[in-house]
C-alpha cells in the first residue's frame, strides 16, 4: 500500500465484510484498489469505489450453499 496500489483477493467465507470497509477507506484516500472475486460468491458486491475483477468458477451458488 506504500505505492498507492493494492490488490485484494478475498476468498469465499473470508472476512470480506470487515475487509470491505478498510478497502473502501483506502480507495477514498486515493489508493488504487483492485479486488479479485469469483463470479459466484456470497456478499461480494461491486462498487464504484474500487475496481472489481471477476474470475470464472466451476460451482454454482447452489453447490456453494450445499458445501457449507
Amino acid at each position: 500500500s506504500h505505492a498507492g496500489k493494492l490488490l485484494v483477493v478475498p476468498v469465499v467465507g473470508s472476512h470480506w465484510l470487515s475487509m470491505q470497509e478498510v478497502v473502501q477507506k483506502l480507495s477514498e484516500r486515493g489508493h488504487e484498489v483492485v479486488v479479485v472475486v469469483p463470479e459466484v460468491s456470497w456478499n461480494m458486491e461491486t462498487t464504484q469505489a474500487y475496481k472489481v475483477v471477476t474470475y470464472p468458477v466451476t460451482q454454482s451458488l447452489e453447490e456453494l450453499d450445499n458445501a457449507f
